[in-house]
């Protein structure tokens, strides 16, 4: 009784074998509360190009715009001369190449209304959230002008063979089709099995059914091969995208984001023990 009565005067707390085997029972406050809906709803914003979080991408969507909207109000006769200027066909691509590799991306084949405005914002889009803006860009640059340069040089060729006509040089060719092509081609690498098979098969089939009809040979033919320029990147971005997300979360990962701070208080260590 003294002893018991000590620990109560101390307040030191008195075990009970009975009274710890019966399991905890649980109250309302201690219930997880669900996630709120704000955080769900937050998600679908992810998908449309904002200045910050897609600065290429958004910047690049208002260059489209402002050209749409040119094509569409401007005078015709001075549109037309424009687009003859920034064509990529052969004739050009000899004078002025970099000049017109440039100028043909700043354009869309149908204006505002085409299908392209929207699946570029879609595509470059979800591609700029996961590898960033410079490689999105590197990957659009590589579709477009290597789809470009290997579509016009046979052409450029075979009018010296003579195979084809003169005229074929002055051909008129722009858009962002090729530069689209490979960024959908490097987006699926980044996506899971099951919607990197499902997104492939769907281009596929629309690029196979392209060549088939071949109304437009270099066009259908450019297509698929930036499709395949876009799928030969998987490897870089995905290692890409493992250092972004590593130096996101701040998470340093053994064999892709070294921590200088560590090597620099290991370097001491390493010199004494040599």
């Amino acid at each position: 009784m003294r002893q018991r009565t000590d620990r109560a005067v101390r307040g030191e707390p008195v075990t009970a074998p009975l009274l710890d085997a019966i399991p905890r029972q649980s109250r309302p406050d201690d219930a997880t509360p669900p996630p709120p809906p704000v955080r769900r709803a937050r998600r679908w914003p992810r998908l449309l190009p904002t200045p910050t979080g897609t600065p290429f991408t958004f910047g690049y969507l208002l260059v489209l715009v402002a050209t749409s909207l040119f094509m569409e109000y401007a005078d015709p006769g001075t549109v037309a001369a424009v687009l003859r200027e920034s064509s990529t066909d052969v004739a050009h691509l000899g004078e002025t190449p970099l000049l017109v590799l440039v100028a043909s991306a700043l354009w869309v084949v149908g204006g505002l209304t085409s299908s392209y405005v929207f699946l570029f914002a879609l595509v470059l889009t979800a591609l700029e959230r996961r590898i960033g803006g410079w490689r999105t860009a590197a990957v659009f640059v590589l579709g477009h002008v290597v789809a470009t340069l290997a579509t016009e040089i046979p052409v450029g060729l075979s009018v010296v063979a003579g195979h084809l006509p003169e005229s074929s040089l002055h051909r008129l060719d722009y858009g962002i089709s090729f530069g689209l092509m490979a960024s959908v081609g490097a987006l699926t690498g980044l996506l899971t099995p099951l919607p990197r098979v499902l997104a492939l098969g769907g281009v596929g089939v629309m690029l196979t059914r392209d060549l088939l009809e071949l109304s437009d040979p270099l066009t259908n033919w450019g297509h698929p091969l930036a499709l395949l320029l876009g799928v030969a990147c998987w490897p870089l971005l995905r290692r890409a995208r493992a250092v972004r997300g590593a130096v996101v979360r701040g998470v340093v990962v053994r064999g892709v984001v070294p921590s200088l701070r560590s090597s620099r208080e290991t370097r001491p260590a390493d010199t004494a023990g040599s």
